[in-house]
């Protein structure tokens, strides 16, 4: 197999979001973004209890994209203005399709806060195409155990799949948009080959450990743990150096304009104008406090 070459590696230092402190591996002025991926936030792990709960996010609103959330540890509850309300516990990913708007809200469980433990997860922003950012907004919630897994020859590397598909084992998720999304456990010592189309963009993050990637760069905990791979092979290879988690992810670019403006991403200026108007009028719907 013809392995992609690696275009940028990037860094993830730490932003602050109001009282959250994240790291932020995309954008960052090395990477932009990495078409149809707009951001990601790597949170966590923070300890949470009653004295200290800074994840806790009220209703607020999205549209024109996709937001996604792999917890990694802990547990959050999901609500949003279409009805949907959820526990999302370690493992599972929820992915919603903000579409034309949808107002939700996110953070631990009241049981979680009560008994105390560690939160951490990625938030991913996919973009939606310009034909499909006016389409209903929905909801996916997926939970670990449902997810199908590849084991590599060695049996030291699981990785599972969200969306798509790798060696005829396909994701759950129903995506808009042709994208993969791996979630990566290696043990020290293990190697894996992953496989992609060549015709998307693909971006390999480092969540915790240490790992060589196609046998010369190495992603590490504050160093380098971002990868973007030129769109000129068939996938990459991985040796853990120590027990590690990634997040793989690829797809196929839309090559179209992208206007973002807080929690929206659109195409033009006066979209998000109209975005911000409909949300004021009600128009994404209405979800109280808790």
């Amino acid at each position: 197999m013809k392995t992609n070459t690696i275009k940028r590696v990037g860094r993830s230092d730490f932003v602050n979001m109001g009282p959250i402190r994240l790291r932020q591996p995309l954008p960052t002025q090395g990477i932009d973004m990495v078409d149809p991926f707009i951001l990601l936030h790597h949170y966590g792990p923070y300890e949470i209890n009653e004295r200290s709960n800074p994840f806790d996010l009220g209703p607020h609103p999205h549209r024109g994209f996709e937001p996604i959330t792999f917890l990694v540890q802990g547990e959050q509850l999901h609500r949003d203005s279409l009805g949907n309300e959820s526990i999302v516990k370690e493992g599972d990913v929820q992915w919603t399709t903000a579409g034309r708007g949808i107002v939700h809200a996110e953070g631990p469980t009241k049981s979680f806060v009560k008994k105390g433990g560690v939160i951490e997860g990625i938030q991913l922003w996919l973009n939606l195409p310009a034909k499909k950012k006016m389409m209903q907004a929905n909801y996916q919630h997926v939970k670990h155990e449902d997810f199908k897994v590849n084991t590599s020859a060695d049996g030291n590397v699981k990785t599972r799949v969200i969306a798509g598909n790798l060696n005829d084992n396909q994701g759950s998720i129903i995506t808009q948009s042709d994208v993969n999304a791996f979630m990566i456990e290696a043990k020290a010592g293990g190697n894996e080959t992953i496989s992609f189309p060549i015709t998307q963009q693909g971006m390999l993050y480092l969540l915790k450990g240490k790992v060589k990637v196609n046998g010369e760069t190495t992603l590490e905990l504050d160093k380098n743990q971002l990868i973007q791979f030129h769109q000129d092979g068939e996938g990459f290879t991985i040796e853990a150096e120590t027990d590690s988690l990634l997040l793989f992810m690829s797809g196929e670019p839309f090559n179209e304009e992208v206007a973002t403006y807080g929690p929206y991403v659109m195409n033009t200026q006066t979209e998000l104008l109209e975005a911000m108007r409909d949300y004021q009028m009600g128009k994404m719907g209405f979800l109280p406090v808790s």
